[in-house]
Formats: structure tokens, sequence, C-alpha cells
């Protein structure tokens, strides 16, 4: 697994991750994925998990609608990170953040994810939570040789969960 650990304006974090998961197009360039471009605006097997859920989800839709877009219900998955049955007949501001964040974890974790960008994913939550979040992300990767990109600013969380870490300050390497 590899962290960037980023020392810039969130705002170039936000956008690298979303240009790397296909949400948004380069100026030049390509983003090329298992020597092919990125697909814009369909199915794609890089997924991105971001800091606020309450952003990331349709305030219209009921969980399990949000759920079953990434072609799925992983009942396991929900189960590890601790969702309860009752939240997926909710909206999601009928969920704390914490729990929403959970949702949109399972949502990234679809049978099509090959690889998975976590942007400051766990910032929010609770030290009991994050854990819980990672510990269940961590299994997952190994078991289904998925690629994590974990973008944050916290040091020790990267140390521990990461086995290669990039850091980068002011949009420049560093080392």
């Amino acid at each position: 697994m590899l962290a960037a650990l980023w020392k810039s304006h969130f705002a170039a974090t936000l956008q690298g991750g979303k240009l790397l998961a296909g949400h948004l197009p380069p100026h030049q360039g390509h983003v090329i994925q298992d020597n092919g471009s990125i697909a814009y605006g369909g199915p794609n097997p890089v997924q991105l998990v971001l800091q606020h859920p309450e952003q990331a989800v349709n305030p219209r839709w009921k969980l399990r609608k949000t759920l079953t877009e990434s072609g799925g219900i992983n009942v396991s998955m929900m189960d590890e990170l601790g969702i309860k049955e009752e939240w997926l007949h909710r909206f999601p501001n009928e969920l704390s953040g914490g729990e929403l964040q959970r949702i949109c974890v399972a949502r990234a974790v679809g049978p099509r994810t090959r690889y998975l960008i976590a942007d400051e994913m766990t910032t929010m939550l609770d030290a009991i939570t994050q854990a819980q979040i990672w510990q269940a992300l961590l299994r997952w990767s190994k078991q289904n040789g998925v690629g994590i990109l974990v973008i944050s600013h916290e040091r020790r969380l990267i140390e521990r969960i990461c086995s290669r870490v990039v850091e980068w300050a002011n949009g420049a390497y560093v080392r």
C-alpha cells in the first residue's frame, strides 16, 4: 500500500484524488490505469473515499440505493465495518458522520474495485472507528489484491498502515 503525505493546500489533494479516480479529466495528457486510460463518467475500477461523506452521497437516496451503486452489497464488509441493516432504510441525514463514512467505504469496495484512493478518509472520526475501518480495509485489500493510495496529513497513521510513503509539499516531491 502506498501513502502520499501531503503538506500542501487541501484543494490540491482533493483535485489529485478526483483526477486519479476519474472524477475530473486532466488538463493535459492521460491518467493511465492497467495499460488503459481511465473512463470518465462510467464504472471505474478506481474508487475514491473523501473526508466528508455527506458530500459524497445523494441526499435523496436511501442508503441501500447508495450501496448498490457500486454493483452490489458486500455483506461481510458491512459486518466488518459495523453497518447495521436498519441504516440501509434511512436517508444520509439520518446517520452520524461516522456511520455515513462507513457506508461510503462499503460502497467503494465493490466487486470491480482494483484501486482505492482514501483522501483524508478517517480524519474526522474517533480513534476506535478509524482503527475499525482501516483494519477492515487492510484485510479486504490483501484478500482481493487491491491497491490503496492513502492521502493524509497524519504521519503516524501513514507510518502504521502503509508500506511505502511519498511525501509532497507545495506541489513538489520531497521524499
